[in-house]
């Protein structure tokens, strides 16, 4: 019988546990990242004044990362004008091909913050398997959202998305 007890205990507090975080929104993790200029950055710092963000995880090699991201540069105005958004997009691009990320995206003339996580600690905290990876946030700082990978279109459901957590 105690056997049978403790087995139900472990499933009683697996369940609850699931139960007890499931719907809860995580904070961006306490991490460093560079600035295209070297300097580093905590992403927990991120700000955008009670407004909504778009992180991106993406790399320079990443077809449908730069797909994605140029697809959202053609509405990035607009979403900015109804929402306040502000688009971060983080490189996971490593040492050797980091320095493709800045002449790229100066090349698309991209209007966003752009950070670069060379060694990918930022990555393994936001639990990014792949890219891209999108995660929207809203004005508390709150994760309320993500998608993995992207198809023509994915944009329509994250801009959707931001409408509905936008002031």
């Amino acid at each position: 019988m105690h056997k049978k007890m403790k087995k139900a205990l472990i499933i009683f507090f697996t369940l609850f546990s699931l139960i007890n975080t499931y719907g809860q929104e995580k904070s961006l993790p306490n991490v460093e990242v560079k600035t295209l200029k070297g300097k580093t950055f905590n992403i927990k710092n991120l700000d955008n004044d009670g407004n909504p963000m778009v992180m991106s995880f993406w790399a320079t090699w990443c077809k449908p990362c730069k797909a994605e991201l140029n697809t959202i540069a053609e509405e990035y105005d607009d979403w900015v004008d109804e929402t306040g958004v502000k688009l971060v997009a983080i490189s996971i691009d490593d040492a050797r091909s980091s320095t493709r990320v800045e002449p790229y995206i100066n090349a698309q003339g991209w209007e966003y913050m752009v950070l670069l996580d060379p060694n990918g600690d930022c990555k393994r905290a936001m639990n990014v398997n792949n890219v891209p990876h999108t995660f929207l946030i809203n004005g508390s700082g709150k994760i309320v959202w993500d998608h993995n990978n992207y198809s023509p279109g994915d944009e329509e459901e994250l801009y959707e998305e931001l409408l509905k957590i936008s002031k």
